[in-house]
């Protein structure tokens, strides 16, 4: 039994009793079996059937708020009202079919969630587009998933203007006015494909219900895109059952810190409402299922801001009493360290929860002494895992500060060598919390593939399992310790940048003969992008011409930040693969030991 007023058990029960408990016959959280891909897998027997058992379920707060955005409010009575007039829309106007791809590219907008569940719920599949891509990459988003309709904003639709000789399946742009009230020339008319969101939308009618459609658990709900190891971003296929299981997962962590401690992971009383500060992309998994999804089904209110800024959120957490805030642990020490800290009122925050990149040690320390009252929380997922796959909260992540926590029941981990070649792991392999290897996953949450790369998706995905990339080890209780990355990639403030991709521009220009992209430590976002360069003979070349050769390619958080030139040849071992570890090494000594990231790609 808890203590009373949310204090503390006298006695801690184990993880294995609590998860036992919870999951037992009849319990909310009863585990069975089903087929998912011809591959045996365990799944939640409560979990919706899909986003439109969620969105159903949204309506159980009708007269909440569910959206803040600046001055504007909308409950989720009228969120409902208006998906589901969109999503007749997009079905009787737009002719959209259960399977298309309905593709969104704009900030953190009201319209964003909104042209989410619209397109969900007629069964299209929903392609999340990097907000901060430039034109090129949008292209090849946009033409890669076979989008027929684009939700933009303004920025987004200017981008996007040049290249829509090259996107013929492409209807129509339905463009957001991410400047409220502001008095301009329709943009929507630049375009012969381009449509303002209201008038897509139309009137909305106070009993409008979504369309029938039936719509399979298994069947395709979102393609999220993530840097490839080829240079090209892979579009990772999730279902209905991935975002519904993410969903589970996170009501889980929740249940169990309750069930151990005696208070739930956000410490909030049943009679206020969570509040959420939206300070992360939509168009990221953490963003999109873990916080919209998860608030949707909860009756959490989401405030959202168009970009992160820490007095802002300040102003933010003090006008709108928020009680759960977090992102990348960037965010949270730009608002522990910000000047407006001590003159705003902090004391409605219950739970910081953050991811995406390594977190300081002594973070979990910081937010016990700035917010009394909140429970830290940290944890770990991949756009191929939906997001959460273990989350590490409260005294467990005080106690364990290194790990990201165990693993949701659903969810199989293994620690295999990273030269292992067989498809799934082997019982024989050495185990024990001293044994490092590649962390390979296998659950409900795990997405199908990657959109059209057959081959990519044989290679990091063999017989439900996910090979992740990342280097881990597991403890005697089942917590999972990142030790380093297998794949190379660099975290710069939650964006994922693949070496390859920068090392790709960077071979463009003439002058350049070898490259090596890396990741450099920064206290504020994580990683810089660094860039080790030989010239060709004869060649001279300024840093800051490289960094903008770059930036003129790809999206300015891929730019390097730091340039080594170097006269000798480059590290490589007997084979010709680049040696990066000792060259990072060589440059920036042993890379520091990292922890907890939720939703980054493999």
């Amino acid at each position: 039994m808890a203590g009373e007023n949310g204090g503390h058990p006298a006695e801690v029960p184990s993880l294995a009793e609590v998860t036992a408990a919870l999951t037992a016959p009849g319990q909310l959280f009863e585990i069975e079996e089903v087929e998912i891909r011809g591959v045996c897998t365990r799944v939640w027997k409560s979990a919706p059937r899909s986003l439109r058992s969620v969105l159903d379920l949204s309506l159980a707060h009708a007269e909440a708020n569910f959206l803040v955005y600046e001055d504007e409010r909308t409950t989720f009575d009228e969120h409902y009202r208006i998906a589901a007039t969109l999503a007749h829309r997009l079905c009787d106007h737009f002719g959209v079919h259960k399977g298309d791809r309905v593709a969104i590219a704009m900030r953190n907008l009201p319209e964003w969630i909104m042209a989410f569940w619209a397109a969900a719920i007629v069964g299209a599949v929903v392609v999340p587009l990097n907000a901060w891509w430039t034109g090129e990459e949008l292209q090849f988003g946009l033409a890669d998933s076979g989008s027929v309709i684009a939700f933009v904003d303004e920025e987004r639709a200017d981008r996007i203007a040049p290249y829509l000789s090259g996107l013929r399946g492409l209807r129509a742009m339905l463009i957001a006015d991410e400047h409220r009230g502001r008095k301009s020339e329709d943009r929507a008319q630049r375009s012969a494909i381009g449509v303002t969101f209201a008038e897509a939308l139309g009137e909305v009618t106070e009993n409008v219900v979504p369309p029938t459609i039936d719509i399979d658990p298994d069947d395709d709900a979102t393609i999220f895109y993530t840097s490839g190891t080829t240079g090209k971003p892979k579009g990772a296929v999730g279902t209905h059952r991935n975002t519904c299981t993410n969903l589970m997962n996170l009501f889980f962590f929740n249940t169990r810190q309750t069930a151990r401690y005696g208070r739930s992971r956000d410490g909030t009383p049943d009679r206020v409402q969570n509040s959420y500060l939206l300070s992360v992309p939509l168009f990221h998994a953490t963003g999109c299922h873990a916080i919209m999804i998860t608030n949707a089904a909860a009756g959490g209110k989401l405030v959202m801001m168009h970009h992160f800024n820490p007095q802002r959120a300040l102003e933010l957490i003090e006008r709108e009493r928020i009680t759960t805030f977090g992102g990348v642990p960037t965010m949270v020490m730009q608002v522990i360290d910000s000047p407006d800290f001590a003159r705003r009122d902090t004391t409605s925050v219950r739970s910081v929860s953050y991811g995406g990149a390594p977190a300081p040690s002594d973070l979990v320390g910081r937010i016990r002494k700035h917010f009394p009252a909140g429970q830290p929380g940290n944890g770990y997922g991949l756009t191929e895992t939906s997001a959460a796959t273990s989350m590490n909260t409260g005294e467990d992540y005080v106690n364990k500060p290194d790990s990201v926590g165990p693993p949701v029941p659903v969810t199989d981990v293994a620690v295999v060598p990273e030269d292992f070649a067989g498809d799934e792991p082997d019982p024989s392999l050495a185990s024990g919390p001293e044994v490092t290897g590649e962390l390979w996953i296998k659950g409900p949450q795990v997405v199908r593939g990657y959109w059209n790369r057959p081959e990519e998706t044989a290679q990091v995905f063999t017989n439900g399992w996910l090979h992740t990339g990342d280097v881990a080890r597991i403890d005697d209780e089942g917590f999972i310790y990142i030790v380093d990355r297998a794949k190379d990639m660099i975290i710069r403030g939650g964006e994922n940048v693949y070496s390859v991709e920068v090392e790709d521009a960077l071979y463009e220009h003439p002058a350049v003969a070898e490259c090596a992209v890396i990741g450099v430590p920064d206290p504020v976002l994580g990683e810089q992008v660094g860039a080790v360069v030989v010239l060709r003979a004869g060649h001279k070349v300024a840093s800051d011409e490289l960094a903008r050769f770059v930036g003129d390619r790809l999206a300015s958080f891929k730019m390097p930040t730091r340039i080594w030139f170097r006269d000798a040849p480059l590290p490589r071992n007997p084979a010709g693969k680049l040696l990066k570890r000792s060259l990072r090494a060589d440059l920036l000594g042993p890379r520091p030991k990292e922890t907890a990231h939720i939703d980054r790609p493999a």
